[in-house]
């Protein structure tokens, strides 16, 4: 993990996103990506010199009607002493079998958005953390740009007014090949996704785009990561106000 915790030191540094007195809800759906944030920010704040408290949230979709196994993560939470909260949602139910939605992963996302402010709140918790990695990134900003014709991306961090609560992503300047191999070397318990719509999705198909086009043109996720952060678009911009290089 250690390559991983240094990847999320940074970005932790970089954007402010943790202070002293946070009250953390991680998001953890189960994924590679959500475990490796929570193993990550439990170690993290043995040695980080930021005192936070971590509480993980899950919420089940509920695909099928049929309630999710998600005791492989009560299992971890319980060997880290973190307090783990399960909601059970009708959010698969409504999607895929109500609406039967053709173009399900806005409405989902939406959806589960405000189930996990809701469930932070009624944590206690003053920040969410997410687990979305450097690759997440560029895809969002491809995504932004192909599909609706704008120059935009998630922000590391982000103040939800209405909830009074802070969107914080540390694990920004991790390449997912990083996260999948943290996660199998530490032997981190995965929960398979039961979606309907898991693999057939517009990010699954621009991620194989980017992943043939950085075959053909080697480094240019780089080159886009790097060009968002010169840009400075929605909170990417360098702290020192340089455009990053030496």
């Amino acid at each position: 993990m250690q390559k991983m915790l240094g990847y999320m030191r940074k970005a932790i540094q970089e954007f402010d996103l943790i202070q002293n007195g946070d009250r953390i809800a991680v998001g953890v759906s189960g994924g590679k990506d959500s475990v490796v944030l929570l193993r990550g920010l439990w170690l993290l704040r043995k040695f980080i010199g930021i005192e936070y408290e971590l509480t993980a949230v899950t919420l089940d979709p509920g695909f099928d009607g049929v309630d999710g196994d998600y005791s492989p993560i009560a299992d971890m939470c319980d060997e880290m002493q973190i307090p783990y909260l399960l909601k059970r949602t009708q959010i698969g139910e409504i999607i895929f079998d109500v609406r039967k939605e053709s173009s399900p992963c806005s409405l989902c996302a939406r959806m589960r958005r405000g189930a996990l402010h809701d469930a932070a709140l009624e944590a206690g918790c003053n920040k969410i953390a997410l687990g979305h990695h450097y690759d997440d990134a560029v895809e969002t900003f491809m995504m932004n740009l192909f599909h609706e014709g704008r120059i935009g991306c998630f922000s590391p961090k982000s103040y939800l007014s209405r909830k009074e609560l802070w969107m914080i992503r540390p694990m920004v300047f991790a390449p997912e090949k990083d996260v999948r191999r943290a996660a199998v070397k530490n032997g981190l318990p995965i929960v398979k996704s039961k979606c309907p719509a898991d693999g057939n999705t517009s990010r699954q198909k621009m991620k194989e785009f980017l992943y043939q086009l950085d075959k053909e043109n080697d480094g240019l996720k780089f080159r886009v990561f790097g060009a968002m952060r010169r840009a400075g678009i929605d909170g990417w911009g360098y702290s020192n106000g340089k455009d990053g290089r030496e």
